[in-house]
């Protein structure tokens, strides 16, 4: 595909201009590794095009150190791109008062709130890249509905993109999503031994 040219034109009765400007959901998924990598790759081209970007870290430990935080926040920061808006699940979502929820809400309840801030986001156009990060977990186990999900970003106002990273993305979101990669693992360091280590993993 050279120059982002598309091997078939569908018959939709959009225009050219119509069709390269529309809002896109994305599903990273598979059992390898680079699922939020690429992400948060797309986050930076994002970035450098000056779109607001909310990026929403589902499951992953708030005490974890994502390099790509910190790299995307300075730059959200910078007043040379977008602005950059980092929400992480396991320190409670940033919009919940702890004094009402406080440390006994659990996984389940939380990836709910975070579900819906983002449905709220999403009628509000407040950002134009959303990366929902390991998204496909929670509704893998069933915490937040997928066909829900599948209707809130099928009838989401503007040119809002969406990313969704995580294992096992529900078959219904696939089929609904406009691109999908499924990561599968060739090889890993890890599989002989190796831990995983500073500037690769994190």
């Amino acid at each position: 595909m050279p120059q982002g040219q598309p091997t078939v034109v569908p018959d939709d009765g959009l225009t050219t201009r119509q069709r390269r400007n529309r809002p896109l959901v994305f599903v990273h998924t598979g059992i390898g590794k680079g699922k939020s990598t690429a992400a948060f790759g797309l986050a930076l081209r994002a970035w450098n095009q000056g779109w607001p970007i909310g990026v929403f870290q589902f499951v992953k430990s708030a005490k974890w150190k994502v390099g790509e935080e910190n790299a995307l926040k300075v730059l959200g920061a910078s007043g040379e791109g977008g602005t950059v808006a980092w929400h992480k699940m396991g320190e409670g979502w940033s919009w919940v008062q702890r004094g009402l929820h406080g440390d006994n809400t659990d996984n389940e309840e939380k990836a709910r709130e975070g579900w819906e801030q983002v449905k709220r986001d999403l009628a509000a156009e407040t950002y134009k890249l959303y990366v929902l990060d390991e998204f496909a977990y929670p509704l893998h186990w069933g915490w937040i509905d997928v066909d829900e999900v599948v209707e809130v970003l099928r009838n989401r106002p503007g040119t809002q993109h969406v990313v969704i990273t995580g294992r096992n993305a529900p078959e219904k979101l696939v089929e609904f999503a406009d691109l999908v990669t499924d990561m599968a693992k060739v090889k890993h360091p890890m599989d002989a031994g190796q831990k995983g280590q500073r500037g690769i993993e994190w």
